[in-house]
């Protein structure tokens, strides 16, 4: 059984939500909530294997409960689902480490598909944009000046953020403590004005139309 948690602010886009996937018989709805703050709370306990996650929540996003949840547990798949076609946010998801990000006019069918592949450890992520994001963080020739005031070590773990890597998993690639990872995050962040992870989402639009 595929374990799920779907987290909206409508209870009857959650019960439908529910109907339809629990309607398959192979995916089991293990819980539920209306709000980004509760979510954060209990999803890690129940360990689901996709959390669906409404973008726009009254007190918060999917996408900033998406990056907290996978830096406790970054088995949980994320699967952002939105009402609004918007570049920005889908840049913010794939800092955040969605494993995929539809539209909710997607068809039922398509999206019970789309939980089966993110269970399966597949993206749902367009492979192109997802690259073009990764080269334009990562080749210091295409980056804006502020870019250019980073180390080499801070634009490598930048490139792993935007992967959507924990600072754990960093950690592990680099062979780095994961507090020396943490130091990294923070000074690079300070450098780039931001205080967030999901800010850089921002820069991820400069760096799409940067010449």
């Amino acid at each position: 059984m595929i374990r799920v948690f779907l987290l909206d602010d409508h209870e009857v886009v959650r019960r439908g939500l529910r109907e339809l996937l629990e309607s398959e018989g192979d995916i089991e709805v293990v819980g539920e909530s209306g709000s980004a703050q509760e979510a954060i709370a209990r999803i890690p306990a129940l360990r689901p294997q996709v959390a669906v996650l409404d973008a726009r929540l009254p007190d918060g996003s999917g996408i900033d409960v998406c990056r907290e949840i996978r830096s406790v547990d970054p088995t949980i798949q994320g699967l952002i689902l939105t009402s609004f076609e918007d570049d920005e946010a889908l840049f913010a998801a794939i800092m955040a480490g969605a494993a995929g990000y539809v539209l909710k006019q997607i068809r039922g069918s398509d999206l019970v598909n789309g939980v089966r592949q993110v269970a399966a450890g597949s993206s749902l992520l367009d492979p192109a944009v997802t690259q073009r994001v990764l080269e334009r963080i990562r080749n210091p020739q295409h980056m804006p000046d502020q870019l250019k005031n980073l180390t080499e070590q801070e634009r490598k773990i930048l490139g792993y953020v935007a992967d959507g890597l924990t600072n754990r998993q960093i950690a592990a690639q680099m062979f780095l403590a994961e507090k020396t990872v943490k130091n990294y995050v923070s000074s690079l962040l300070s450098k780039l004005g931001l205080e967030r992870r999901t800010q850089a989402a921002i820069l991820a639009v400069k760096l799409k139309d940067h010449p």
